[in-house]
């Protein structure tokens, strides 16, 4: 059932990892940032080191979680080194002996449901399932690896209205199926893409999608009961694919397009993964309930939960600041002036435009 989105199995993951241990463009992958140097000059010796590595920490791997495990111990490093601080609030005001769909926004690819997951760990409890576009997808070892980090594909190739319906119906059957039947939270974020201009808004649509499954005999107030929305705000300091962001905005205000260079969400994946990130903060919201009307109503309460949750770091306070010509702090300053380094006006515009979104996006709810 669901064989073509959902997550592989522990019966299915000894063999998933044996194959990903031999996948030349994965170990490629691994040289390059690890063994960068020995790299460039032995390729063939630096994929054979990371070979045995992996097959000396894979040998005992034969289950979903105990991978789980692994990326637990490596993320928390990550984070460590690549963060001045990871800090998240509200897990304990939940009931999370129920199963619960975690509704974010989305800033990085790969991070925002990583750290969800670092959050719940830490609080030992069970990780969530990962909703992930298959346009992220287009190399078969890069899905086997989503996979078995309890990752499901979300189709969006599709061209035609009526396959467009049905792998909606499918997909809204499935994280009901999976919250109801398997027991197991689920995280997907509150639109299609990345928020590049810093305006975290949920898309009426993901929400009516949720509701294809609910059936005519149920409530949504009833619905919303089985499916446990939790908003979660996610705050980054500094934003490592900043820049990238600020020239894709900036080409399309002038042109009207942008078209993304080949291997480019692996470079942002990566770059997300590593790069600088200052202090970065986790707010769960609260259970959303009640007789709500509509997807759209539903939305709003989604939007207000994460604005209003969002924690506003100094980069977001002095990029308003210098947008409206105010006074502002120095070194917060310098810190964004340093990020805009080789940027065009227009460019440098944006990113200061996606840093003060947050702050206008408070502002105004409070209006």
């Amino acid at each position: 059932m669901f064989d073509d989105i959902r997550p592989f199995r522990d019966d299915e993951a000894f063999a998933v990892i044996q194959q990903l241990i031999n996948e030349p463009a994965l170990q490629e992958s691994i040289a390059s940032y690890f063994l960068p140097r020995l790299n460039a000059v032995l390729p063939s010796l630096s994929h054979w080191l990371v070979k045995l590595y992996l097959k000396s920490k894979a040998a005992k791997l034969h289950s979903v979680k105990e991978f789980q495990q692994v990326v637990a111990k490596y993320l928390h490093r990550l984070i460590k080194k690549s963060t001045d601080g990871f800090s998240f609030n509200g897990l304990t005001d939940l009931d999370m002996t129920k199963p619960t769909l975690f509704i974010s926004n989305h800033r990085d690819i790969a991070l925002d449901p990583a750290l969800v997951n670092l959050a719940l760990h830490r609080s030992n409890l069970d990780t969530v399932e990962i909703a992930i576009g298959d346009n992220l997808l287009s190399k078969p070892w890069v899905s086997d690896l989503m996979r078995l980090n309890k990752s499901f594909i979300v189709k969006r190739s599709a061209t035609s209205k009526r396959e467009m319906l049905n792998n909606s119906k499918s997909l809204s059957s499935y994280i009901h199926h999976t919250l109801n039947e398997n027991h197991q939270n689920v995280w997907i974020a509150q639109r299609e893409g990345r928020a590049k201009d810093g305006l975290d808004k949920t898309n009426a649509a993901l929400i009516s999608m949720l509701m294809l499954n609910k059936g005519k005999e149920r409530t949504i107030e009833t619905y919303l009961n089985e499916l446990n929305i939790v908003p979660v705000s996610i705050s980054y300091e500094f934003d490592p694919c900043d820049k990238d962001k600020a020239i894709e905005l900036a080409t399309l205000e002038d042109t009207g397009e942008y078209h993304k260079s080949e291997g480019e969400d692996l470079r942002s994946i990566t770059l997300g993964l590593v790069g600088h990130k200052g202090r970065v903060h986790i707010e769960f919201g609260t259970p959303i309930t009640g007789d709500y009307q509509d997807s759209k109503s539903i939305a709003k309460e989604i939007d207000r939960q994460i604005i209003s949750n969002y924690k506003l770091y100094d980069s977001n306070l002095t990029a308003k600041a210098q947008l409206e010509d105010s006074a502002q702090d120095k070194s917060s300053l310098l810190s964004l002036e340093q990020r805009m380094n080789n940027l065009t006006r227009a460019q440098q515009h944006w990113l200061l435009t996606m840093y003060a979104n947050p702050v206008i996006a408070k502002e105004n709810l409070a209006k």
